[in-house]
């Protein structure tokens, strides 16, 4: 597939906008990929066709100071969110690992209260009730 006739101007474009936090499209990281995207190109139109564009957006992102500060913001987001899931994934696997030993719980005691009730129904049976603990 050929690049389209207007894409580096395209790509132009995009870095303008994105370097002056107006992006149409992307959420306006400072990143390759947002820029293919606001540009509406392929990642390799950067990666391979255009580096010197490529190389350009990272040296105009270098000479203005590095990301801008929605940038860390949003990467600190993801940093906890990252945190966040992999808490909840590992409490999610104890809570999946203790279900096993609750079902038999529940099955040994739902055996012993129908024993339990059997022996009550006997009339000739011997129930012996537990003693009451009165608390003071």
């Amino acid at each position: 597939m050929s690049p389209a006739f207007d894409e580096r101007d395209r790509i132009l474009a995009a870095m303008d906008r994105i370097l002056n936090g107006t992006p149409e499209r992307c959420n306006g990281a400072l990143t390759v990929v947002a820029l293919a995207i606001e540009a509406d190109v392929p990642r390799n139109a950067l990666t391979q066709r255009h580096t010197d564009l490529k190389n350009e957006f990272y040296q105009r992102i270098h000479e203005r100071g590095g990301v801008n500060e929605t940038e860390t913001q949003l990467r600190a987001t993801i940093a906890n969110l990252k945190s966040t899931i992999t808490n909840k994934n590992t409490e999610l696997a104890q809570l999946r690992a203790d279900v096993p030993a609750l079902v038999r719980v529940v099955n040994q005691l739902t055996l012993e209260n129908q024993q339990l009730r059997t022996a009550l129904a006997d009339p000739g049976g011997t129930v012996l009730p537990f003693p009451q603990h009165r608390s003071p």
